[in-house]
């Protein structure tokens, strides 16, 4: 198949009217533009550790977060509102503290706090005319950062077309709809056990977290497969073929997709082999069922900026939905998925800041040496594995053996892949993680839990600024948390 060329999105030609005096190309402008970064970069220098919060600070921040819980029904999760100040993966908080962030809201902020060319960007979008784009009336932006997802999806996949939207959750609602339409509206979705797709309705309803569906009305038919286990490894993927041909069997042309996280996040950082996953897209193929590969959390986190890519499987791929790190997101398919008029709209797709700073990070993630067995990414992954395996073999009373749902001890206690890191202290309980991320938000670093039992502890670094050896200083944290935890439990 042959790819779009991921290069032609030159400045000129992205613009489009590059000859034309726009605010962020006139000289006076750019240099106070210029200005405000280098009195940024003034302001975040001091930012290099991190540090408690301020005593004196504590009644108004406390007050804030009893105004938000009051407004919102119910409290955050971590009493956290930050300063608008950060150096990479260190940010402020309006406390005083300086927290590592080792979870970059979920994934999204790939380039830290207050990288100077994000915000660079940010400021040229917000000197736009408008401060939203949609899809009546949009600028070139949209092109722009649509023309870099299709160049490097279809590179080795048929995708050629990309759909805008501005969460992950209406992208997958976009994704199902190309599907139902594709296959005359056929009512199930086929899903893997402990998938997570967002929280609309319909995606409450295909997502296998029974908390996120609680009162709703069901309405969506969901046929849950197996997602591959090393446990069984070969014989995994025979189990998983004969349970996907009996479904098809069972219900002939009822099927409008099979939904897969090629590496799962909420459900824990879990991972297939390539043969296991194109396996079962061999029998969706054969069977025409569309395949979707729901990418929001895994897109620009693995060692190319799309998983399949990274595993090889995009010859099966008909839609691909992506988010979190490119600020916008996006539904990408093939000619083939192309809906008909009517079916895809939206009165916004993101602001003009978000597609300038997405355009920024995606040119930089994808020309900047991130990606390949040697890149950025990896290099980070491998930090991360280097301070996560001295601090269980110095600390082995920390991690205790970890069984899972059927009786079985968990491989190891260190998981994950790219930017995407997986560690399962105490035992994988999930009273004892939840304490434990409290202690690490108090004592410095910022992170969540993924899985549905057992349940780890969820790193999703800023890929984008963090270097490996910063592990070190939040590795000192999570000893010192565990420390803590384990104190506290017992007096």
């Amino acid at each position: 198949m042959e790819p779009m060329n991921a290069t032609t999105t030159s400045a000129a030609q992205t613009a489009g009217v590059s000859h034309m005096p726009l605010p962020a190309t006139d000289p006076a402008i750019r240099a106070a533009i210029d200005q405000i970064i280098a009195r940024l970069a003034r302001l975040q220098s001091g930012l290099t550790h991190s540090r408690p919060a301020d005593p004196a600070r504590a009644a108004e921040v406390a007050a804030w977060h009893a105004r938000n819980a009051a407004l919102r029904g119910r409290a955050t999760m971590y009493p956290y509102v930050g300063a608008g100040l950060g150096n990479g993966p260190l940010v402020q908080g309006a406390d005083g503290s300086v927290k590592w962030d080792m979870i970059s809201g979920i994934g999204i902020h790939m380039f830290g706090h207050s990288d100077g060319r994000m915000v660079e960007a940010a400021l040229e979008g917000a000197l736009s005319d408008i401060c939203m784009e949609g899809h009546i009336q949009h600028n070139a932006d949209v092109l722009a950062i649509a023309e870099i997802l299709v160049g490097q999806a279809s590179r080795t996949s048929g995708v050629r077309h990309c759909f805008v939207a501005n969460s992950g959750c209406m992208v997958n609602e976009a994704a199902l709809k190309i599907c139902q339409q594709k296959t005359n509206a056929a009512p199930r979705v086929i899903a893997f056990n402990d998938c997570f797709m967002g929280r609309s309705t319909a995606m409450s309803q295909i997502g296998d977290t029974p908390a996120y569906r609680q009162g709703l009305h069901l309405n969506m038919l969901v046929d849950y497969m197996p997602f591959y286990d090393p446990h069984m490894g070969a014989r995994s993927t025979e189990s998983s073929v004969r349970r996907l041909r009996d479904l098809v069997a069972r219900y002939p042309k009822q099927h409008s997709c099979f939904v897969m996280e090629l590496i799962q996040g909420e459900g824990g950082f879990n991972i297939a082999p390539r043969e296991h996953l194109a396996a079962l897209m061999e029998v969706c193929r054969d069977a025409g069922i569309p395949v979707w590969a729901d990418e929001i959390q895994t897109f620009g986190r693995t060692t190319q900026m799309f998983a399949f890519e990274a595993l090889g499987l995009g010859e099966f791929i008909d839609v691909v939905t992506v988010g979190k790190m490119a600020q916008i997101c996006a539904c990408l398919f093939t000619p083939d998925l192309n809906p008909k008029p009517g079916l895809l709209a939206g009165t916004f797709m993101a602001s003009t800041s978000a597609f300038h700073v997405g355009r920024r990070a995606l040119e930089l993630m994808r020309d900047g040496g991130y990606y390949g067995a040697g890149g950025k990414i990896q290099n980070l992954h491998d930090g991360f594995r280097v301070h996560a395996e001295r601090l269980v073999k110095r600390r082995p009373e920390f991690f205790p053996a970890v069984i899972d749902a059927e009786g079985r001890r968990l491989p190891s206690v260190i998981g994950g892949i790219g930017g995407m890191c997986r560690l399962t202290p105490l035992g994988g309980s999930k009273e004892r993680i939840t304490k434990l991320l409290n202690v690490l938000f108090d004592e410095g670093v910022i992170a969540l839990s993924c899985g549905h039992g057992p349940y780890h502890l969820r790193f999703l670094p800023s890929v984008g600024v963090m270097e490996a050896e910063q592990f070190a200083p939040v590795f000192e944290i999570v000893e010192r948390s565990l420390e803590r935890c384990v104190r506290e439990e017992h007096p």
